[in-house]
């Protein structure tokens, strides 16, 4: 009697535990996937500033380095909305980091240009907007990472590990 009980409990053990487990799992990445909205709606801040502030400018009109920035906020913009689709796909958000990283780089460039006869070549008021924009970035970039780094830790844990490979969860990309 008592071994025919225990061919029972320890499937009925490990199919509680294999529940709990998934649930875990999907938490973790639904936790992951909704940390990504704030980072993108920053993302976005940056993209909208560099295109109000720059529209008029085409690649062939001003100086080079602002035609940089205004296509480096419109591969920003391309990236993102692929990003939105998959945010936790590993080449998608490695694109979307680059991206960022090439508008970041460009923005550089052109805020250490020399001044002209008209001043500076960012206003201070435009260089204010990004530094608010990039410290908002930061705090949703951290916590989108603190994230991801959750669920890639429960997706490499043992035994848990099993069921993600099992169900296609893989480790996500952290920015």
């Amino acid at each position: 009697m008592s071994g025919s009980v225990a061919v029972w409990i320890i499937p009925a053990v490990l199919l509680f535990w294999a529940v709990g487990a998934y649930k875990r799992l999907v938490r973790l990445r639904s936790q992951a996937i909704a940390a990504f909205v704030p980072l993108d709606g920053q993302f976005a801040h940056y993209v909208a500033l560099v295109q109000t502030s720059f529209a008029s400018i085409h690649h062939d009109d001003g100086p080079a380095a602002r035609a940089g920035l205004v296509g480096a906020a419109l591969q920003l913009e391309s990236s993102m909305k692929v990003a939105r689709a998959q945010p936790l796909d590993v080449p998608v958000m490695r694109a979307l980091e680059t991206a960022h990283e090439a508008l970041s780089a460009s923005w550089a460039r052109l805020r250490n240009e020399p001044p002209d006869l008209a001043g500076g070549p960012l206003p201070e008021a435009l260089q204010l907007q990004w530094e608010h924009i990039a410290l908002d970035a930061a705090t949703a970039r951290a916590e989108f990472n603190r994230r991801v780094q959750d669920y890639n830790a429960a997706v490499r844990q043992f035994p848990a590990g099993l069921l993600a490979r099992l169900f296609g969860f893989t480790p996500a990309h952290m920015i």
